[in-house]
């Protein structure tokens, strides 16, 4: 039988390997299934906002195939349909941590709420400055009384594209938040 991955086991960091590999512009964070910008050091020096974005794999090319200029600094991969653990999120908010701040954009599920959440708190204590926008634009689910509330889902790219537009002209972290919760 033919299969296009070939072990589920190694699925996730086979397809994050094959994007860096065709997309110069692009990296993966030692020992993290974390896709980076190959930019990001001027992106720092520059003290521009950097974002983060992630979730469960399964769903590529979201969320690596948004990181580039004008979109996200970074991303971070869980395995399929799982959140991305705390300590992955944290290397990567470490990795592109800059003065102007990071805006984490975090889609309305349980286990990425939870997960990026205590990663803001852990990187907070580090002196990292963070926010975090939730987003919810799911209009198939009209109601939050019988669940967790509206899933972030393709309206999560409209956010990415409106935040790194913001942070790439050199906004501050408030403007940016401000617009990406304005569009979530």
């Amino acid at each position: 039988s033919k299969k296009l991955i070939n072990s589920p086991d190694k699925a996730v960091d086979e397809a994050l390997a094959g994007l860096v590999a065709v997309h110069t512009g692009l990296t993966l964070l030692d020992g993290y299934r974390v896709v980076l910008r190959t930019d990001i050091d001027r992106i720092r020096s520059e003290n521009k906002v950097t974002l983060l974005s992630g979730g469960g794999s399964g769903h590529e090319p979201a969320h690596g195939g948004f990181v580039g200029k004008g979109m996200l600094s970074a991303a971070v991969a869980g395995l399929v349909f799982a959140s991305p653990p705390p300590g992955a999120i944290l290397a990567a908010l470490r990795a592109i941590s800059s003065r102007a701040g990071t805006l984490m954009i975090v889609k309305n599920y349980t286990g990425d709420r939870l997960n990026f959440g205590i990663a803001a708190e852990r990187a907070k204590t580090e002196g990292i400055k963070v926010d975090m926008v939730i987003v919810g634009e799911d209009v198939a689910l009209p109601s939050t009384k019988k669940s967790a509330g509206r899933r972030g889902l393709c309206g999560t790219i409209l956010v990415h594209k409106i935040a790194g537009a913001l942070a790439e002209k050199g906004c501050s972290l408030e403007e940016v938040v401000k617009a990406a919760q304005q569009v979530a």
